[in-house]
């Protein structure tokens, strides 16, 4: 079963009075491309899935597809909090051609552990075959995936990975003790991506990448090839940026880098709004730091 680890990119979706502006995501698209991003996934948190229809997703996602031309994998975010959804939502991404699906543990019905695992048993069987990579992010679903059940997990083959975006490297320990290799681990936190890694995590589901994917790329390479110094200084260099990536809730700042960096408005869909002056500015600044605008 094909897996999927490196430096991989949380697509922002590019909006143009209300729509998907498929131009600049095709431009995005190259840029990754360009910066040696290993993996793309369209329509997850960052790519603002959750205020766009069935028809716009699989919209968005045949259109990375389509760019990419199997250079590099495509995942596509295709999880909700119902378990019959995210399997349509599965079987749409694969029609267009995706190579995998990251789904999100359900958000707001708060299912139990045992109720997780029957989640991704149930779409692994409507998609035999069909890798899946499982993504834990406690902080906005409001359930946790736990080790144990990592474990449990194992058993369906379909599942290939775990983004894990709790930000805890004794989490990370914990899985690898658990798991072993079986799951290949990503971590789903830009902050950590070093020592994520040194854990036994094979690369990252970035945000931060979508601005400075040359940078993220080669943090993750030094990483995994155990150039602490080199992966090190990347880490701490890139540090302010996913701050002010985070300083409000994502994408709405790296949406405003993006367009600080000329490569599409900064539109976001309500119930999102645009940064505030004083983030932006400092943003600005940052930005001009690493040497990521144009004149």
């Amino acid at each position: 079963m094909k897996t999927f680890e490196g430096s991989m990119t949380a697509l922002a979706t590019p909006f143009l009075n209300g729509a998907l502006d498929e131009g600049a995501f095709r431009a995005l698209v190259r840029y990754q491309l360009e910066g040696g991003t290993n993996v793309l996934l369209p329509m997850g948190t960052t790519g603002e899935a959750v205020t766009m229809d069935a028809d716009e997703r699989a919209r968005a996602i045949a259109v990375v597809v389509d760019e990419v031309k199997g250079r590099v994998p495509v995942v596509a975010g295709a999880g909700s909090n119902s378990t019959r959804e995210t399997i349509e939502s599965v079987r749409r991404a694969r029609e267009v051609g995706a190579d995998g699906a990251l789904i999100v543990t359900p958000y707001y019905n708060k299912p139990t552990q045992a109720g997780l695992v029957e989640h991704y048993r149930a779409i692994a069987k409507a998609h035999p075959g069909f890798p899946l990579v499982a993504y834990n992010v406690p902080g906005r679903t409001g359930v946790d995936l736990l080790p144990e059940t990592a474990l449990r997990l194992c058993d369906i083959p379909e599942v290939v990975a775990l983004k894990e975006a709790t930000a805890s490297l004794i989490r990370a320990v914990d899985l690898v003790e658990k798991c072993g290799d079986r799951l290949t681990l990503l971590s789903g936190d830009d902050f950590t991506v070093l020592p994520f890694i040194a854990c036994g995590g094979k690369g990252v589901i970035s945000v931060s990448s979508n601005v400075a994917p040359r940078m993220m790329a080669d943090l993750v390479a030094a990483a995994r090839s155990n150039d602490i110094a080199k992966a090190r200084g990347l880490q701490v260099r890139m540090n302010a940026l996913h701050r002010l990536l985070f300083v409000e809730s994502n994408p709405i700042p790296v949406k405003w880098a993006l367009h600080l960096m000329g490569m599409f408005g900064p539109e976001v869909r309500l119930p999102l709004v645009q940064m505030g002056e004083a983030n932006a500015a400092k943003l600005k600044e940052e930005l001009t730091g690493l040497g990521l605008l144009k004149g």
